[in-house]
């Protein structure tokens, strides 16, 4: 029985891909060690919606057994699993570097075992482009932008010098490289996303990662929410069906993309700044979220926007659903999250 394998496949990206699979009537093997806080809520949803559909493996990534018994029928696999979060990487950088750089080289050497080995995609980060201290940058309201005009209008293209930062930034960008070599040095079919902040449903967010859901969270819950630095840091959004899309392009054309990388987010039409996505939330919840502030925190980029430009030319894809679209989406899945538990608790 041929399978799709998608390690990380209990997490916010990694469900949302092994729906689009099983939808589809793919057999897929969830491998995921469910350390992650709300991924077992994840998996139980996954289980109960799809069943038969998924062979789960409850595992280290770096787990060579596991790998090699999750690979013998695979057709597809994308590499999601991981450590996520910039601030546990500075506490924990042995960690960090354990699950991000020795569990994709694990992987890659178990595909490079097997006589016809599948397609892979792996998952990046913009943070392998570091600060960007050198940024030109200039506060417009609410937000920053480059004075470059030509970067306001496309981001940041994968010309950008690599500029590891932090644990989390070098262990991210090993892997990266580590996954692009091996189209090269051994053949693999191997595609990586530098990815900018993507949002959705099943997404449990919290300071350290998933931002735009932890905002979300904190206001729908009434509980208060940090910014570090000015508020008017500047990211491109990417909604995870846009990111499905072109995950599934990628793969399906593994081939011919081999070995390289692409930037991969909301691009320059799907922008928002914390402070406006505050102003957006106060919209849907009807009350302004309660907000505390602090200093900016190592790494942080004061602007970062994905030119998605390169993939866009060469698969035709394009994200579809804009800012406000698709945090009304996920607010309205987190509500409805909401009024499920007061519903259990009377």
């Amino acid at each position: 029985m041929s399978v799709s394998v998608v390690t990380g496949g209990a997490g916010f990206v990694g469900t949302n891909v092994v729906r689009r699979l099983a939808n589809a009537g793919k057999h897929v093997v969830v491998l995921d060690d469910l350390s992650r806080p709300g991924v077992d809520q994840n998996l139980r949803w996954l289980e109960d919606t799809y069943g038969n559909r998924l062979t789960v493996e409850v595992a280290d990534v770096c787990d060579s057994a596991t790998l090699r018994r999750a690979l013998a029928d695979a057709v597809e696999v994308f590499h999601l699993a991981a450590q996520v979060a910039v601030t546990t990487s500075l506490v924990e950088p042995l960690h960090d570097h354990h699950v991000n750089v020795v569990g994709t080289l694990r992987l890659l050497e178990e595909l490079r075992r097997l006589d016809d080995p599948p397609p892979l995609l792996y998952t990046s980060t913009n943070k392998v482009y570091g600060a960007l201290p050198d940024l030109e940058l200039v506060r417009r309201g609410d937000r920053w932008e480059p004075s470059a005009p030509f970067l306001r209008g496309t981001g940041i293209n994968e010309h950008r010098p690599l500029d590891f930062c932090t644990p989390y930034g070098c262990s991210k960008g090993a892997a990266d490289q580590y996954v692009r070599d091996y189209a090269k040095s051994y053949g693999l079919k191997t595609v990586v996303f530098r990815m900018s902040c993507i949002y959705g449903p099943h997404q449990h967010g919290n300071e350290d990662q998933g931002w735009v859901a932890h905002f979300l969270r904190s206001a729908v819950n009434e509980e208060p929410l940090t910014i570090y630095g000015d508020g008017a840091q500047v990211r491109d959004v990417l909604f995870v069906d846009d990111l499905v899309d072109a995950m599934q392009l990628a793969i399906s054309r593994a081939g011919e993309l081999r070995g390289q990388a692409f930037n991969i987010g909301g691009g320059p039409s799907n922008t928002v700044s914390l402070l406006e996505l505050l102003e957006l939330i106060a919209e849907l919840e009807d009350a302004a979220p309660i907000v505390e502030w602090a200093d900016e925190r190592t790494g942080d980029q004061r602007y970062y926007v994905s030119d998605t430009t390169r993939f866009g030319e060469l698969t035709g894809w394009r994200p579809r659903v804009g800012v406000r679209a698709g945090v009304t989406a996920l607010h309205g899945w987190l509500a409805r999250g909401r009024s499920a538990v007061g519903a259990r608790a009377r």
